[in-house]
């Protein structure tokens, strides 16, 4: 396999610096909320803009090119705005009491043993029928903090099971990026890859959701019974239909919001400029989180040109010398990139023409390799710290993206299963793969 010889390590250093000075700030002061993760990721901006590694050198002028351009890709600043909308959506709902009403009518009629578990199969049906993580976490993680605060359980914990639920979608949806970028570049069809995920997926959703069973909750801080207004859960009501009608993320934020403030207004919760300072006051609760996408997506536009991610696909495929070392070496491709880029469909896209190279050349069945890129790269990202899903519900509860990701159950178990499959070869299929064109694929 011929590699690419723009190739350094240090180009992935400034994703290395920041998880250093995170960790390092955690262990020493024994607080991972020590470091504001905006300021790491300044200073790793910074020493990348510093530097100059690689074959290719570049000016500071031109590397401040390509961090603004790279900071400005247009699914960084789609991010942007649904973490400024999420953000705005979260206040009204607190403020016209519509967060509150639905915990309430949670607790009215579900017992307090399966209210953990539920939440984790509602957060996979929406996020199945949805294909979108973002859109089921920015909906549901409000209720998840509500449920946390009723139930007396870690709001982390409660976070975690909605981040689950929301990448058992993102990974098994037919409409989910990940999946058509997955299926895409290995030329199978969509119902092929979503059978052998199957497999995979369900066995780790099974136990998450046995798990969460065995979670003690402290029954006497369980208020049950409470007045609620049906009407102040249609904000949740309407984001949720909209969504699973496939409307864009940005129009059912929108729809969640406008709604929120009408019912405010009617019922004299809000007066008009109430509203308005309410969303100002989302808003501001995101902005952090805003500068944070926009600060990765330069620090991986300058990885890529330092040739950090060319070093990494290179070292990963010099070490296969087997069919089980390839498929390894796919899955630890797509980690290994989300965990550089922090965006699991552009890890699938950019992993996609060397694994299907190596899918070729070691007669591994490609229905098998889009899978393994697909749940290795979403198992990732339901992990990563810096990664859209976890920034976005550490912002919301007021926590350090590290003390949630313990509690991110099944992600860690969908890495799990994963890697027992490609160990034991599962799973088996009886027919020769095809393409959208019945074309015959190995």
């Amino acid at each position: 396999m011929k590699q690419d010889t723009n190739s350094s390590f240090w180009g992935l250093s400034p994703i290395l610096i920041f998880v250093l000075m995170v960790l390092l700030s955690g262990v020493i002061g024994q607080d991972f909320k020590l470091m504001p993760i905006l300021v790491a990721f300044m200073l790793a901006a910074a020493y990348a803009l510093a530097i100059n590694p690689g074959k290719t050198r570049l000016s500071l002028h031109e590397k401040v090119d390509i961090f603004c351009h790279s900071a400005g890709d247009k699914t960084i600043i789609l991010l942007v705005f649904i973490f400024l909308m999420a953000g705005a959506l979260y206040a009204l709902t607190i403020d016209i009491g519509a967060r509150d009403a639905t915990v309430n009518w949670a607790l009215d009629i579900i017992p307090a043993q399966f209210l953990l578990p539920g939440l984790f199969v509602v957060c996979c049906g929406i996020s199945f029928a949805m294909g979108t993580s973002m859109g089921t976490i920015t909906a549901l993680a409000p209720i998840g903090i509500g449920l946390a605060e009723s139930l007396g359980i870690p709001p982390a914990l409660a976070l975690g099971v909605v981040i689950g639920g929301g990448m058992f979608g993102d990974n098994l949806s037919f409409i989910s990026d990940t999946t058509i970028a997955a299926t895409r570049t290995q030329g199978v069809k969509l119902k092929d890859k979503f059978k052998a995920n199957l497999i995979i997926a369900l066995p780790a959703a099974i136990i998450t959701v046995a798990a969460l069973f065995f979670i003690e909750v402290k029954v006497e801080t369980v208020m049950t019974g409470q007045d609620y207004n049906a009407w102040l859960m249609l904000p949740y009501l309407v984001i949720i239909v909209t969504a699973l009608l496939g409307i864009n993320v940005i129009v059912v934020l929108g729809f969640g919001i406008l709604t929120a403030a009408i019912i405010g207004l009617s019922n004299g919760t809000l007066t008009g400029w109430e509203a308005l300072q309410s969303i100002q006051k989302g808003i501001g609760w995101m902005q952090n989180l805003a500068i944070i996408a926009l600060t990765i997506g330069g620090i991986v536009g300058l990885m890529k040109a330092y040739g950090g991610l060319t070093w990494l696909m290179n070292m990963i495929c010099a070490k296969i010398k087997t069919k089980k070392e390839a498929e390894f070496g796919i899955a630890s491709l797509a980690c290994l990139l989300d965990l550089s880029i922090a965006n699991n469909t552009i890890s699938i896209v950019t992993a996609g023409p060397i694994a299907k190279d190596l899918s070729q050349t070691y007669k591994i069945d490609p229905r098998r390799t889009a899978s393994l890129l697909d749940i290795f790269s979403c198992g990732c990202q339901g992990l990563v710290p810096y990664g859209s899903q976890m920034l976005t519900v550490s912002a919301l509860a007021g926590l350090s993206p590290l003390a949630i990701t313990p509690y991110t159950w099944y992600p860690m178990l969908l890495l799990i299963f994963a890697s027992l499959a490609i160990i034991f070869g599962l799973p088996h299929f009886k027919q020769d793969a095809q393409d959208e064109f019945a074309t015959k694929q190995i």
